[in-house]
């Protein structure tokens, strides 16, 4: 019997889509029952992560109270930066003896695995803080984008919220991966999960750990008991 799935989403709603096909894709599976149940809340109105980080928790909070409430035993969030305001969710799965699959931990335990020791990141402002904190503490230095760059990548962000995934946005992802290759990284991290809707893994210059791929991954590991 497999566990429930409870997923928080809807930031961005085609990033989740993109994680829950992932789920799917992963799951070993001869039938429609052997695949896991999942509850989601795509919720495209939760606050910005990055300018509204108080009310962005408290709604997070109440996304992951329905979910419990509608049966899920195991939480995951497919989106980095919002583990930053992920406290209540944390009490919440705490409280009710519930898993919660921690993203940024398990991205930074997959990429530590790599044997790198300096590992580029694309990330949001807030997602490049939780990753240099998590990295730090596996021994590995990151590798930022700064200035100009950093402003191309939130640019390309958002334009796939927008619905651009299109050749010059990819083309652009790709400039902003091997920009972080020039100063030193021997790796990449995909810490958003719009990333990879413009950097496929088999297309970056250096291994790329997928962080939704990640957290899809230990997803079914944890619901397949």
């Amino acid at each position: 019997m497999s566990k429930i799935l409870g997923v928080i989403g809807g930031m961005g709603p085609a990033a989740t889509v993109a994680f829950l096909a992932r789920v799917q894709a992963l799951t070993p599976a001869k039938g429609d029952a052997d695949h896991i149940r999942v509850v989601m809340d795509l919720n495209p109105q939760v606050p910005d992560r990055n300018t509204r980080p108080g009310e962005a928790e408290a709604v997070l909070g109440q996304m992951a109270e329905r979910l419990a409430a509608a049966g899920a035993e195991v939480i995951a969030m497919p989106c980095n930066t919002a583990h930053a305001q992920a406290g209540a969710i944390r009490a919440l799965c705490a409280a009710k003896g519930l898993g919660f699959i921690d993203m940024i931990a398990a991205t930074a335990d997959a990429a530590a695995a790599s044997g790198s020791k300096r590992i580029g990141v694309l990330a949001t402002p807030g997602g490049e803080r939780l990753y240099a904190e998590a990295l730090a503490a596996r021994g590995i230095e990151t590798v930022l984008l700064e200035g100009a760059g950093r402003e191309a990548f939130m640019a390309l962000v958002y334009g796939v919220k927008r619905g651009d995934v299109g050749e010059a946005a990819r083309a652009g992802m790709s400039r902003l991966a091997q920009a972080l290759l020039d100063a030193g990284a021997h790796g990449l991290i995909a810490g958003c999960t719009e990333v990879p809707l413009l950097l496929k893994a088999e297309n970056a210059p250096v291994p790329l750990r997928d962080s939704a791929e990640v957290l899809a991954q230990a997803c079914v590991a944890a619901c397949r008991v």
